[in-house]
């Protein structure tokens, strides 16, 4: 049980619309509210059950509905200062939650049986959360408040999510009064008292600080040495208290700032685990919510001796979150601590390793604290969400390229029954996986194969996808390739089709395959990999490179023009680009993305696109290349892909998939997203998308709402063409473009 005194999480007015208190509810991650009046009162409580039995029981919705019309008045409730216990008795299946009121029934705190998380400022302490990083700069800045502020400007800068510091009262805390020069302390009490005498901030200059940490945006913590310093930082209003290991053995300091209210993030080093029982104890009787932290205070720490696996125990024994205080040489414990589930990690910063005190010796500079919080997302990117495997995306792709595929061994007629002798096992893995070749055998083929030719799911089915007369607003089209274009324009009669290119595919003479004249137009997708491991980039550092990727860009230009000959229709095709501005093992500074989309443009003025119109295509923030993830970074987000746009001339290709993984990367709205490009586009690529790299998903198999999207691109793009560019549509005839065309219909 943890006894929570920050209630704005908790309380809504009762005559605040039901919409707050929803919004609210969703917050907090409680399920609960508790409704006040304006002088505090509780008048009921409000849990999202209430809110669905009211909505079900309403002939119409009204969500401006007052919250104290929807309360329960039926709550459970307990006296401000009733023993721990007497409360605890009153937790049930039913009830987590217990008010506590003071004499005059005002709500002052709320009793909360067995939280799953905490809150430090507004950082969620969780295990689906970001790990919370602590810059230790105590007293690293050596005296100086401009060299403690300094500490705090690289903790930021490094990703830290909070600054801490240490405020003693030297003549309250030690028995002499903190003198340094006293003759009858042995050596180590000796040293500690010089360095503290020289070293110390006061409090109103650590108060300086903090504010300052405040208008920078990191958070600041600060360690209370005994009860005089911690009632000076519960009186500024600190977020949380930290208490260091030399303190878990003592119950008063502990007891004080638990019984603040405040959170305290306790280290449990020097301590055997009897100690560290008795110190949970005493918290747990306060009410307190409370991070211990795994902990060697030796400095430096030998590897040996850090004991990372007591993590798991120490969890045990708390009950709660628990994270790591580091003294170890390095960052990779941290690193390894994250793994291991801590979701709080402490390691000190300096500006300068040599300077005087073992806090220095033991401490990151900022590129190295900054690599370590690095490390650590990365970690925590790795975690996943558990439960059964299934292959990403990026395997999905390789799976085609590296995997196998049941084929016909020899030519099959439509009507034949399949057996063993009629079917192989060869790359690549485009169709059906060979564990399946079973489910083949004894089944009537419904179309004729040629030797080699793939098996596909839809084989196993009675009911193939196949093109239709479809009815949309917009020009539609499909992917194709050269060898297939003619069969799809003849099956399917599109508006246009789109040649997605290889870079082999600029090697072929498109006579061997295409006859002409069609009646349908033509669009041109860029190939992103050309030869030699080239991945066209037009904003590329490496001068060699960039003009590689103009002289490339200018031979798909000429094929684009010259395929005209068999589309006469088409005065002047559209040709889709991926510009680049890629990298692959982190993203760039965004003040950098200026630079680089003039690159681009500089790029662009080189080619003759005479004929043609180039678009640049909306990319999604990891771009699988090459067989693995990378990074993009521009044309990721609206603000400067629309820039480049307005200061170019050239217009966009939205794509659909792209751009919901951009957003969902950025926590933005995509809904918001497309209300920004949309009237900037030209060409429309149309896909599902989930997460953040699950792109060329199947309409309806992600998280884009398309009756959406399809009112904002019938406002903002009218007429703008579209392909549905499911990965791997074109397999089996393009049996998922009929099958995505048939749900887009609805909508577009």
């Amino acid at each position: 049980m943890i006894i929570e005194r920050d209630l704005r999480a908790y309380v809504v007015l009762e005559d605040e619309p039901l919409a707050a208190a929803l919004t609210k509810i969703s917050a907090n991650k409680q399920r609960i509210l508790f409704c006040v009046d304006s002088a505090g009162h509780l008048v009921g409580s409000l849990s999202d059950g209430d809110v669905r039995r009211w909505l079900v029981s309403q002939p119409t919705i009204e969500l401006a509905t007052p919250s104290g019309g929807v309360a329960r008045r039926d709550f459970a409730s307990a006296a401000e200062g009733a023993p721990v216990r007497s409360i605890e008795a009153m937790f049930s299946s039913r009830i987590g939650h217990i008010p506590l009121l003071d004499d005059r029934g005002r709500l002052v705190a709320i009793a909360i049986q067995s939280p799953d998380h905490l809150m430090i400022g507004s950082s969620v302490i969780a295990d689906d959360a970001p790990t919370f990083t602590i810059a230790e700069i105590g007293n690293n800045h050596n005296g100086s408040k401009a060299a403690a502020m300094a500490l705090v400007e690289a903790a930021h800068a490094a990703g830290a999510d909070a600054a801490k510091f240490q405020m003693r009262d030297m003549a309250a805390l030690y028995r002499n009064s903190g003198k340094a020069g006293n003759a009858s302390e042995d050596l180590g009490t000796q040293y500690t008292l010089d360095l503290l005498s020289r070293f110390q901030l006061t409090p109103d200059e650590l108060f300086e600080v903090f504010d300052f940490c405040k208008e920078i945006g990191i958070l600041p913590l600060c360690t209370a040495w005994e009860i005089d310093s911690a009632r000076l930082l519960d009186d500024y209003g600190i977020a949380a208290f930290k208490t260091a290991s030399a303190d878990l053995t003592n119950h008063d300091l502990l007891r004080f700032v638990a019984e603040t209210g405040r959170p305290v993030v306790v280290s449990t080093g020097m301590s055997d685990e009897r100690e560290i029982n008795e110190a949970v104890g005493v918290l747990r009787a306060a009410g307190s919510a409370f991070v211990l932290l795994h902990c060697n205070s030796t400095y430096p720490a030998p590897f040996r001796d850090i004991n990372l696996r007591y993590l798991e125990r120490l969890r045990s024994i708390g009950d709660c979150p628990v994270g790591y205080s580091g003294h170890e040489r390095g960052m990779h414990v941290p690193i390894a601590a994250v793994a291991m589930g801590a979701r709080v990690i402490e390691k000190h910063i300096t500006l300068d390793a040599s300077q005087e005190g073992v806090d220095h010796k033991v401490s990151l500079l900022p590129d190295e604290f900054r690599a370590m919080v690095s490390s650590i997302r990365d970690v925590e990117a790795a975690f996943g969400f558990g439960g059964a495997r299934t292959p990403s995306q990026g395997e999905l792709m390789n799976r085609v390229t590296l995997a196998k595929s049941v084929v016909a061994r020899s030519e099959i007629a439509s009507g034949t029954v399949i057996d063993a002798g009629h079917l192989d096992v060869k790359g690549p893995g485009r169709g059906l996986q060979p564990n399946r070749m079973g489910e083949l055998v004894g089944r009537v083929a419904r179309r004729d194969f040629e030797t080699g030719d793939f098996f596909f799911p839809s084989d196993l089915e009675d009911v193939v996808a196949e093109p239709r007369p479809y009815e949309f607003r917009r020009p539609w089209g499909v992917a194709v390739r050269h060898h297939d274009a003619a069969s799809i324009i003849k099956r399917a009669s599109p508006s246009f089709v789109e040649f997605h290119l290889s870079y082999r595919d600029m090697e072929v003479d498109p006579h061997e395959f295409l006859q002409g004249p069609y009646d349908c137009g033509y669009a041109v997708h860029c190939p992103d990999l050309f030869s030699g491991d080239h991945i066209l980039n037009l904003a590329d550092s490496d001068h060699e490179r960039r003009e590689r990727s103009i002289v490339d860009l200018q031979a798909v230009i000429d094929l684009a023009r010259g395929l005209g000959e068999f589309f006469p229709n088409t005065e002047r095709p559209t040709l889709v680009v991926t510009m680049g501005g890629f990298t692959k093992d982190k993203p760039i500074d965004p003040a950098r993305r200026p630079e680089l989309y003039d690159l681009i443009i500089d790029g662009l003025s080189r080619v003759d696109d005479s004929g043609v119109e180039i678009v640049a295509q909306t990319l999604p923030p990891f771009p699988w290349l090459l067989g693995g993830q990378w990074h993009h970074n521009l044309f990721v987000e609206p603000e400067d892909t629309i820039a480049f746009s307005e200061k170019s001339g050239y217009r966009l290709c939205l794509d659909v998939s792209h751009t919901k993984l951009a957003a969902n990367h950025a926590k933005a709205s995509f809904r918001d997203w497309t209300e920004l490009l949309a009237p900037h586009t030209a060409h429309l690529h149309i896909v599902d998308a989930a997460g953040v790299d699950g792109e060329g998903l199947q309409i309806g198999d992600g998280e884009v709402d398309f009756a959406v999207l399809g009112e904002q691109i019938d406002r903002l793009a009218p007429g703008v063409p579209f392909i549905p560019e499911i990965w791997q549509g074109h397999r089996n005839g393009g049996e998922d473009f009929w099958i995505a065309l048939d749900r887009l219909e609805a909508w577009l």
